[in-house]
C-alpha cells in the first residue's frame, strides 16, 4: 500500500516549473492591476495585509529562495527584509511600514523574476535536496498561489464596485446521488515521500488503520445550512462546543459571513455583487465552529483528517493512495473548480469525472473543507526547508482544512496537501462535509 510513482523527466519538471511560476506572476499580475493605487496601498480589513504588501513579499521571498539560497546571489534590497518577513510585523500593522509604492513593487518583483528564470536555466535538478527535482521553483510557485489566494480573499472583503470578473461554473442538474459514501475500514496509506513538490507538513507517508465510516457524497450546501439557521441553530447552546457558544455570543454571529436577510430571503455580498444565496452551492465562509455545531444538529460529526484523506485517495481495488481522487492525472477542467477559473463554488453534484473511486465528489476544489483535527505533524516529520513554513503552527490552536477552493491553483492542491487556520476564520473560502461511523 503505497504512493510510489515513476520519477518525472527532469526537463519535463523544468518546464513544470516554468509554466507554474508564469501562471503564478499572471495572476498576481491580475489580481493587482484591476484596481486602483489607493486600493492596493489600503489596509481593507486588520485580517489582510495591503495588496501591495502581498505584491512585494511575493518578490522578496522569490529572491530569498532562487537568487540567494539557490544560486548564492548576493542580496537585491537588503534593507527590506524585515518588512517583508511574514514573522516580524502582524498584517495588522503593515500599512504602517514604509512599504514599496505599487510601481515599485511591481518593477521589484518583475527584476527578481527575470533573474530567477536565469537561475531556472541553469540549475541541475539533482544533488541538492533543495533543487531535486525543482523543489524549490515549485514551493516558491506554490507560495505565490497562496499570496494570490490571500489577495483574492482581501478583493472579496473591500468594499466597491466589482472589479474582478469570470464565468459562472458549468449549471447541472440537482444532485440526485447518495447522500453518503460508506468508506471500508482498514489501513491506508495517509501522505506522501514522492510527490516531487510536495511540502513538509505532507510527509512522509506512513500508514495508518481506519475504522469504516460514512461520508457526504457532496459538501453541505447553502440550502441545507438555511435549515440549520431556520431551525435556530445559531439560538441553540446543544450544538456549541463551549468555546464556539462564547464567540459567536460575543460577535453576534447568525449566518454565514457576507450573508444578510432581505425579507424571507438570504442575500449575500460577493467581490462587489449582492445576489440571492444560490441554494446548490457548497456552503462558503464557515467558521469551524460553524461547521462543527451544524454537523451536531444534524446528527453528525467533521470528518477527521485522515478520514477526509482516506475518502479522498485511497483505491479499495488496488490498496495504493491516489495523487488525487480521480487518480495521478493533474487536475482538469472536468475534474474540479481550481485556480480562480470562476469567483465562486459549482453547484453540489458538480465534476463526477473528479470523484473517488467510491463516488465521493468535490473533495478538490470548490470549497476548503473543515476537518475535526488538530495541524500536527506526520510521525517522522522534518522541517524543510525551514520551520517556519509548519512547524511553529502545530498544535490544538489551528484545525486542519483540506480539498482547495475555487481560489486554489492545481500547484497550491493535491490529495496530500494540508491547510490550516483558527478555527474563528472566516474570511477564508471555507466549507465542510459531514461524517459519521458506518
Amino acid at each position: 500500500m503505497t504512493d510510489e510513482r515513476s520519477p518525472i523527466d527532469p526537463d519535463r519538471l523544468k518546464e513544470r516549473a516554468l509554466d507554474a511560476l508564469t501562471t503564478a506572476r499572471d495572476r498576481t499580475a491580475l489580481l493587482t492591476t484591476c484596481v486602483e493605487e489607493p486600493d492596493l496601498m489600503a489596509q481593507h480589513s486588520p485580517l489582510m495585509s495591503p495588496l501591495v504588501w502581498d505584491l512585494a513579499h511575493i518578490g522578496n521571498q522569490e529572491e530569498l529562495w532562487l537568487l540567494r539560497t539557490v544560486a548564492g546571489r548576493d542580496a537585491m534590497r537588503p534593507e527590506i527584509d524585515g518588512i517583508y518577513d511574514a514573522f516580524e510585523h502582524p498584517r495588522s500593522e503593515r500599512p504602517t511600514l514604509p512599504l514599496l509604492a505599487p510601481e515599485e513593487a511591481r518593477r521589484y518583483a518583475a527584476e527578481v523574476r527575470g533573474r530567477a528564470l536565469d537561475v531556472l536555466e541553469n540549475t541541475r535538478f539533482e544533488g541538492r535536496r533543495l533543487t531535486q527535482a525543482g523543489f524549490a521553483f515549485g514551493m516558491i510557485a506554490q507560495h505565490e498561489q497562496q499570496h494570490d489566494e490571500t489577495m483574492l480573499i482581501t478583493h472579496q472583503l473591500r468594499r466597491g464596485p466589482q472589479a474582478l470578473t469570470a464565468p459562472d461554473p458549468e449549471p447541472v442538474p440537482p444532485y440526485a446521488g447518495p447522500s453518503e459514501i460508506l468508506v471500508p475500514g482498514g489501513p491506508f496509506t495517509m501522505g506522501t515521500s514522492t510527490e516531487p513538490w510536495a511540502l513538509d507538513n505532507e510527509r512522509p507517508a506512513h500508514e495508518r488503520l481506519v475504522p469504516a465510516f460514512r461520508i457526504d457524497a457532496v459538501p453541505v450546501t447553502n440550502a441545507a445550512y438555511q435549515a440549520f439557521i431556520e431551525d435556530g441553530g445559531y439560538g441553540d447552546e446543544r450544538w456549541w462546543t463551549p468555546e464556539g457558544w462564547e464567540h459567536i455570543r460575543t460577535h453576534g454571529l447568525e449566518a454565514p459571513l457576507y450573508w444578510h436577510r432581505d425579507g424571507g430571503q438570504w442575500l449575500r455580498r460577493r467581490f462587489g455583487v449582492t445576489e440571492v444565496v444560490p441554494p446548490d452551492e457548497p456552503v462558503l465562509h464557515v467558521c469551524w465552529y460553524e461547521a462543527d455545531a451544524y454537523a451536531r444538529w444534524a446528527g453528525r460529526r467533521l470528518p477527521t483528517e485522515t478520514e477526509w484523506e482516506k475518502a479522498a485517495r485511497h483505491d479499495p481495488e488496488t490498496g495504493r493512495s491516489r495523487r488525487y481522487p480521480w487518480g495521478d492525472a493533474d487536475p482538469g477542467p472536468e475534474h474540479a473548480n481550481l485556480g480562480q477559473r470562476h469567483l465562486r463554488p459549482a453547484p453540489a453534484g458538480s465534476y463526477p469525472a473528479g470523484a473517488s473511486p467510491l463516488g465521493v465528489r468535490q473533495l478538490i476544489g470548490d470549497v476548503w473543507e473543515w476537518t475535526a483535527s488538530d495541524f500536527l505533524p506526520y510521525p517522522g516529520f522534518t522541517a524543510f526547508p525551514y520551520k517556519e513554513y509548519s512547524e511553529v503552527f502545530f498544535g490544538s490552536e489551528h484545525k486542519v482544512l483540506r480539498g482547495g477552493s475555487f481560489a486554489v491553483d492545481p500547484v497550491a492542491c493535491r490529495g496530500t496537501f494540508r491547510n490550516w487556520d483558527y478555527p474563528i476564520r472566516r474570511q477564508i473560502f471555507s466549507g465542510f462535509r459531514t461524517a459519521r461511523d458506518a
